[in-house]
């Protein structure tokens, strides 16, 4: 996978998988929620609770989860938690519990109040009733049966294919209290299906905007009479003729997927009312080239503006404190952003990609940055690290080839693994006393770097640490370090002078490989290995004479000068 194709995959690098009570949950570690997966093995009569402890985090259970339960004949009853927010009936199929007819009624199967899944002995109008707490994603889908249904106002979600392929369903009341819709929430119902219920290639219900097809106008403007107050899910998906929509006072949020693959979307106007952008909302939206978001937007989701190539430039409200993932991934020309005053979290990939962008203030209120979170940033040339960083993650500018300067605050613990892997122009960087690990390929290639000072609490010098730095002259080791890994200071072809300090116990294979101007080590007496080609081709070192007791690799000094 190349470096650009891993910062911004979408596989919410932040949630783990964890166990609790024999059931399988992904933890979300920035919101502290939780929701059920795959389980195949649950069986019986199972609890749910509405917290499950992970570590030192306790994380609320927000979801059930597609296919969780599914195939599980031996599940018979389940109790549900209060807390969720969503289920899907594909997590019911085939259990003890969907396939036992005592436990539907009325066509209905019913778990803890929440509306599961339906089958054909529903009456062709249904009244959702009072009190119900969710209706499951898919509830309803392919229900040939069903003509009418009413939904009550305690419903605040039509959730994924509720109604899917209900090919005689006329009509559904939607209450104002419903405040999302779920992608193919009506696709290839009787509704959806009727031509009439289409205008200007727009499907609008009860105010709700559920869908667009091809005959929807290059500049989109809602006109309707009542407004509309309500976006569905990927509503606009791939319009690839959409040029320009200016979404309506009366809407709120732009949901998931919203613009997801607009390609000729050059503009977008925004009204102050949207407090949220969801997850990819405007993703490869590849023409936009300016979208002014409100003063008081509470929430950009994941990959909001992935692969907007034209963007040049984004202010941010102050009221934003995380970037979710791959944020502006990939947005190649955007040259300036302006952060918001009291962001507290970069996650992984928001920048990556942004080849264009020539500088970043990171606000003091930061306290978490991402993997990847400025990787291919390839014009970006100093950056300044606030006081709340603790680690410099992997890859996290990776292949930014102009960033000849990275200031890091006291108590950075560790720099990740290829942290400034590719960063040919950094000249300089200061290794915090606080440091205690440098990661594999942490400074790899980085070809301006004439000198590093390797404080004394480093306790691990990974492989390929400082390979290919053609700069470096001189080389002390830390006194904490034990072990220097392979391939540690490879192909460094300046390096003149290795100091060894006095603790040092193994130098790994290859780890001063092909550095040939390397004239002097000063060895040590605690040394007990030195690895294969641990020094090969240094050919301007004397070939040492090693104590019997030293356990010397293959090729150790093959290719160093011979003695006279």
């Amino acid at each position: 996978m190349t470096l650009l194709a891993a910062a911004c995959t979408f596989s919410t690098a932040f949630a783990l998988n964890a166990q609790y009570q024999d059931i399988n949950y992904a933890v979300d570690e920035i919101t502290l929620t939780a929701e059920v997966i795959l389980t195949p093995k649950a069986s019986g009569e199972i609890f749910l609770p509405e917290q499950i402890v992970v570590g030192q985090n306790s994380f609320t259970v927000v979801a059930i989860g597609d296919k969780a339960f599914k195939g599980c004949k031996n599940l018979t009853a389940i109790v549900l938690p209060k807390t969720l927010k969503r289920v899907y009936r594909s997590a019911f199929d085939g259990t003890g519990i969907m396939t036992n007819k005592a436990n539907w009624k009325d066509g209905c199967l019913w778990i803890d109040s929440i509306l599961i899944a339906t089958d054909k002995t529903i009456k062709p109008r249904f009244e959702v009733p009072e009190g119900t707490r969710l209706i499951a994603a898919g509830a309803f889908q392919g229900n040939k049966t069903i003509q009418r249904v009413d939904l009550p106002a305690c419903i605040t979600r039509i959730d994924h294919e509720t109604f899917r392929d209900c090919k005689n369903l006329q009509k559904v009341t939607i209450p104002t209290t419903v405040t999302s819709i779920g992608e193919e929430a009506f696709t290839g119902s009787g509704l959806y299906l009727n031509e009439n219920k289409w205008k200007k290639g727009a499907f609008i219900l009860d105010d709700c905007l559920i869908a667009t097809n091809k005959d929807l106008p290059a500049k989109y403007v809602f006109k309707n009479k009542i407004p509309i107050r309500l976006i569905a899910e990927r509503a606009f998906a791939n319009r690839k003729d959409l040029k320009s929509v200016e979404i309506p006072e009366t809407v709120t949020a732009i949901p998931t997927a919203a613009f997801y693959g607009c390609e000729n979307l050059s503009e977008v106007i925004i009204p102050a009312t949207v407090k949220e952008v969801g997850n990819f909302a405007f993703y490869n939206c590849g023409a936009l080239k300016k979208a002014t978001l409100p003063t008081d937007l509470e929430r950009l989701g994941m990959g909001a503006f992935y692969g907007c190539t034209n963007l040049t430039e984004q202010v941010l409200s102050d009221k934003l404190e995380v970037l979710e993932q791959a944020t502006f991934c990939m947005c190649r020309n955007i040259k300036h952003i302006t952060l918001p005053a009291h962001l507290r979290r970069i996650e992984s990939g928001v920048f990556a990609g942004c080849s264009a962008l020539e500088e970043i203030t990171l606000p003091p209120t930061l306290i978490f940055l991402g993997e990847q979170a400025f990787a291919g940033c390839a014009t970006l040339r100093k950056v300044v690290i606030p006081a709340g960083i603790s680690a410099l993650p992997k890859q996290v500018f990776q292949s930014c080839t102009r960033l000849y300067r990275v200031d890091l605050p006291d108590g950075i613990y560790a720099i990740g693994d290829e942290a400034l892997d590719g960063c040919i122009a950094l000249e300089r960087i200061n290794i915090p006393k606080s440091t205690f690990r440098i990661g594999v390929h942490a400074f790899r290639n980085c070809q301006q770097l004439n000198s590093i000072a390797l404080v004394d609490h480093i306790h691990y010098i990974e492989e390929g640490a400082f390979m290919e730095c053609k700069m470096l002259e001189e080389i002390k080791l830390p006194l904490s370090l034990k072990r220097l890994e392979r391939g540690a200071f490879a192909q460094c072809i300046s390096l003149q002078k290795v100091i060894l300090n006095d603790s040092l116990k193994r130098i790994d294979d290859g780890a001063f490989c092909q550095c040939r101007s390397l004239r002097e080590v000063v060895w040590n007496d605690s040394l007990s290995y030195i690895g294969a080609d641990a020094f090969l081709d240094c050919k301007n070192l004397p070939t040492p004479i090693v104590d019997p007791s030293i356990e010397v690799g293959k090729n150790a000094f093959k290719g160093c000068r011979e003695r006279r």
